[in-house]
């Protein structure tokens, strides 16, 4: 019997986690909807949008290239996107080279990556039936122990996020002032580069490579336009995530649809309302 939605919410809830499968999707999910959340959040406010998109592009070749020698696709995630995160950060901005050089470089390591993805692909056809999946998310197939290691991730990437959570918005709001006070803003941008690539790393095998952004930039860039207070903000772009990562695992178990087409529209019509409340706001002058 294929599973249907209903008025009861208590039943489609029932349907929902009926199928273990579905029970670890949705735990998979949660996990790192509080991880792309709370270091997304950092992530818009530093400006790195491009630099993430960069990272989650390189989550493709990276799960390619370890399902071709077979590794796990995982560990291929986690592998290129630390490589890509370190590059980034050794070769970032600085006061003498600015954003161009730091734009050229993020470039150059997208294109490469796409261009070795397929490649990759091109040469083992059989990695997970094709490229859908490694690039536009898929929850069949994540097992428990997948969702012990991305628990496991998320939490030693929280702990690293919190401990330099105040030095770290600091340099992102005074980076001149932080760097005359000692603070190593440098090392901070280092750290913060390893942190952002492990969560996309660990997002992408929920989302696919190419809509990471649903979960890591949309809710956070929500969150933002509300508040800028760093805990409420975080607070709100973990709520959104969570939210948003649930009814479109939900919406795709009850449909024949990809969960990637609900997460990423879910993610959009959240942005595209939080933007007009605050356009109607502005014209009311309150």
């Amino acid at each position: 019997m294929n599973p249907s939605l209903s008025l009861d919410l208590l039943s489609d809830f029932r349907q929902l986690t009926a199928f273990p499968f579905m029970v670890d999707a949705l735990q998979a999910a949660t996990i790192v909807a509080v991880l792309a959340a709370s270091v997304g959040w950092y992530a818009v406010l530093r400006r790195q949008i491009f630099a993430s998109h960069t990272l989650s592009v390189m989550a493709f070749p990276g799960a390619a290239g370890a399902a071709l020698i077979g590794l796990p696709t995982a560990l291929g995630y986690y592998l290129a996107c630390t490589t890509a995160g370190l590059a980034i950060a050794a070769t970032g901005r600085t006061p003498r080279r600015g954003y161009g050089g730091e734009t050229a470089v993020i470039g150059t390591v997208q294109t490469v990556g796409l261009a070795a993805g397929f490649l990759f692909l091109s040469l083992n056809q059989s990695i997970l039936g094709g490229p859908e999946s490694l690039l536009f998310g898929t929850f069949l197939g994540i097992t428990q122990s997948q969702v012990l290691v991305l628990l496991a991730v998320a939490v030693v990437c929280l702990i690293a996020l919190a401990a330099v959570a105040r030095r770290l918005l600091f340099a992102t709001v005074q980076r001149d002032v932080a760097n005359a006070s000692g603070v190593p803003v440098a090392r901070l941008a280092v750290v913060f580069a390893l942190i952002l690539a492990l969560a996309i790393a660990a997002t992408s095998q929920i989302t696919g490579a190419l809509l990471v952004f649903a979960l890591l930039v949309a809710p956070p860039a929500c969150a933002q336009q509300i508040t800028l207070r760093p805990l409420a903000g975080l607070a709100l772009s973990v709520v959104f995530a969570v939210l948003i990562a649930w009814i479109g695992l939900a919406l795709a178990y009850f449909s024949i649809y990809p969960v990637g087409f609900y997460v990423t529209t879910l993610a959009f019509g959240l942005y595209v309302m939080v933007r007009a409340g605050r356009a109607l706001k502005h014209r009311s002058g309150r």
